[in-house]
């Protein structure tokens, strides 16, 4: 498996949910890692970014909610969520965000209101 994501569950808004994704190494080696979602009928979209060496972007609607994070010893991306919203109900993934691999299964993550 070249990508792997998990973590995902059901949480009460308000709640606090972290994801990891493992990459194969040929994947996770020196790129920029992202983490995306897709919502029920909806495009996928990129959610936050970081570098090999740490440096870290995020969309707005995420910002001061969402950290992410990297193991590179464990090819590892992770994904802190906090203060989730019912808004931020979509199945999650990760992936490179130059030339990307192909897709894992995902992680779902839903919000109950």
């Amino acid at each position: 498996v070249q990508l792997q994501a998990s973590g995902g569950g059901l949480v009460q808004a308000g709640g606090s949910l972290r994801l990891s994704c493992a990459a194969s190494g040929s994947i996770f080696s020196r790129a920029v890692m992202g983490w995306y979602r897709q919502a029920p009928g909806k495009q996928r979209e990129w959610v936050a970014s970081i570098t090999n060496g740490g440096t870290t972007n995020y969309r707005d609607f995420v910002k001061g909610r969402f950290t992410i994070s990297r193991d590179n010893a464990k090819n590892t991306v992770y994904l802190q969520m906090n203060s989730l919203k019912p808004e931020d109900t979509a199945v999650y993934y990760c992936n490179k965000m130059i030339l990307q691999a192909t897709w894992g299964q995902g992680t779902q993550v839903t919000v109950s209101s």
